[in-house]
């Protein structure tokens, strides 16, 4: 009961560490556009 409890916890918070990878990021100043990260190969379609 109690592993299902932490689970059922954890699960609710996943959702929002999914976009911490995209915060850093952000933070190093790296280019997003549209959501979509911007990289170097993807540059002209943008």
């Amino acid at each position: 009961h109690m592993m299902f409890k932490l689970g059922e916890c954890a699960q609710k918070r996943w959702h929002r560490l999914r976009g911490f990878d995209y915060l850093a990021k952000v933070i190093e100043g790296v280019p997003f556009k549209d959501g979509i990260e911007v990289t170097e190969k993807n540059r002209d379609a943008a």
